[in-house]
């Protein structure tokens, strides 16, 4: 029998507590039909009896309290809601406990923004995580001694997995029925829950915003440039005499201030608008590539796969019909 906790923190959200416990319940039941005995026994565990969620509309009335956890294999710690500086600040008497099981063999995996709390135990350092893309930029600002990977829906490394944004959990939840099953009972579980196991990206889903929030106002001035001219071809050289810095100076400053290279950055840029354009379904992949500054398809196609996991034509079937829809 594999024990399994999951955790009920101040400020979650309340499907990502669910999910895991309605899906593993139902694995059991799927075991059961087909002769075989329940192997999963799922908790609920929390710092209090009652966790209130959702500014008090909800209720969860936890199995256990952490003292009272003797052995578990694997922790979830559901996604958080809200301002994520103040959610770990309410359950900072998690961190202990959280780090306490690991150390005693137990795994532990984030689903979405529960990565905050898991980086917060120090378990990440040195490691990769995946969480929602939305949060990238704040997650690098408060972890910088975890290595975000980008796009990724499931990450996996020394018993820690995590997840991507929203909706992707439900991959991770996949990947650990398969891990402590079978293959067979994890199709089965995705079909019934109407889940695609095959998805392994959440680069297609992500806005790419930039990250703006740092204090240097001369890349923030070459940011802009680039964000308002992205059509134009413009070199690495002139971006940096655009601010009066030599070359080698700036791209170590744009790097450090943004986390991409300059190259990077323009052609995130570039593929953002591309995606803009063919979401709304009036122009072919070709006009789009010209608008955005690019000239050779083959070159424009391995960008924007590269970034989205899709090729133009890929997804502008997939979200341009659900825009004209």
């Amino acid at each position: 029998m594999k024990n399994i906790s999951i955790l009920v923190p101040e400020s979650s959200v309340m499907q990502a507590i669910c999910d895991p416990q309605y899906l593993f319940s139902a694995v059991n039941n799927f075991l059961q039909a087909a002769g075989k005995p329940a192997l999963f026994d799922v908790k609920l565990v929390g710092a209090t009896h009652e966790v209130k969620l959702a500014n008090g509309h909800y209720s969860v009335h936890v199995d256990q309290l952490l003292g009272e956890v003797e052995r578990t294999d694997l922790i979830f710690i559901p996604a958080l809601f809200g301002d994520m500086a103040e959610a770990l600040q309410r359950n900072k008497s998690l961190v202990p406990w959280i780090a306490e099981q690991y150390e005693n063999g137990a795994e532990v995996a984030s689903l979405c923004v529960g990565a905050f709390l898991l980086a917060d135990t120090g378990l990440l350092n040195g490691k990769k995580c995946s969480t929602h893309w939305l949060f990238s930029n704040e997650f690098r600002r408060m972890f910088p001694q975890v290595e975000l990977v980008d796009g990724r829906i499931v990450t996996e490394e020394g018993r820690l997995y995590s997840s991507g944004g929203a909706n992707s959990y439900w991959n991770l939840l996949l990947h650990l029925v398969e891990k402590y099953t079978d293959r067979a009972t994890a199709i089965l579980a995705a079909k019934f829950f109407a889940i695609d196991i095959g998805r392994s990206s959440q680069s297609a889903f992500a806005i790419f915003q930039g990250q703006k929030t740092h204090a240097d106002a001369e890349i923030r001035q070459v940011q802009q440039h680039i964000e308002e001219h992205f059509a134009e071809k413009f070199t690495i050289d002139e971006l940096a005499e655009m601010v009066a810095m030599g070359r080698r100076s700036f791209e170590r400053r744009f790097k450090a201030a943004t986390n991409n290279t300059v190259i990077e950055y323009i052609q995130r840029v570039k593929v953002e608008a591309a995606k803009r354009s063919l979401e709304s379904g009036r122009k072919n992949v070709n006009e789009v590539m010209f608008d955005v500054g690019y000239g050779d398809a083959k070159a424009f196609r391995d960008v924007f796969k590269k970034v989205t996991g899709l090729t133009p034509v890929a997804y502008r079937e997939r979200y341009g019909k659900m825009v004209a829809a």
